[in-house]
């Protein structure tokens, strides 16, 4: 039903069922660690009505205690999410929430090793829920912001000269017999173009 993928590493389908509606996966050497995906894998959808709270336990530099930090939710709307951990390793000790109260999952010989826990949960309860700080999704790169600014002043420049074909070689002396491009055509690209560059800002490379 889920899977994680640790940016550098190979996907980790391998979680465990630990209780009925939670679920846990080992991460080792977390310290190398910068982000993490967790998403669904499309085998099964969250019941209606229900989500998936994302919690990370990381051990304490001092003592190896556990110490569970709500990440964020995913959903049957939101079925991938991507988190910064790269900050939390070294400061963890303000906002935490319980995962397992019973959880003892580090030993002394597994200073820099973590677990991702999911537990399934009501919409209602998760929408109550607040993550800790710092570990949203990373912004576009300011290349892809620049991409789609200039995309939409060129539309936006293109569709003010938008007229019917008669008033077009009245008033800007153009000639009949020249070819012209509906602006529904121009609308198309437009969105096509944004929804490719949100996919993958580096589509135009291939």
């Amino acid at each position: 039903m889920f899977a994680v993928l640790v940016a550098g590493r190979l996907v980790q389908t391998d979680l465990q069922q630990v209780e009925e509606t939670k679920f846990l996966l080992d991460l080792a050497d977390i310290s190398n660690a910068n982000y993490i995906v967790v998403f669904m894998t499309g085998q099964s959808p969250f019941p209606p009505g229900y989500g998936g709270a994302v919690f990370l336990n990381i051990p304490s530099p001092e003592n190896g205690e556990s110490n569970w930090l709500l990440l964020g939710h995913i959903s049957n709307q939101k079925p991938s999410v991507i988190f910064k951990i790269s900050g939390l390793k070294h400061d963890s000790r303000s906002t935490s929430s319980t995962f397992m109260s019973s959880s003892s999952a580090f030993s002394p010989s597994q200073p820099h090793h973590a677990q991702l826990g999911i537990a399934i949960e009501l919409e209602s309860e998760l929408s109550q829920q607040t993550p800790i700080t710092g570990v949203s999704a990373p912004k576009a790169s300011t290349f892809m912001e620049f991409t789609q600014k200039m995309c939409e002043t060129f539309y936006n420049y293109a569709a003010s000269f938008a007229a019917p074909k008669e008033t077009i070689c009245s008033q800007f002396g153009a000639s009949s017999s020249e070819q012209y491009v509906p602006l529904s055509i121009l609308n198309k690209w437009f969105q096509e173009f944004t929804a490719k560059l949100q996919r993958d800002p580096n589509f135009w490379k291939s």
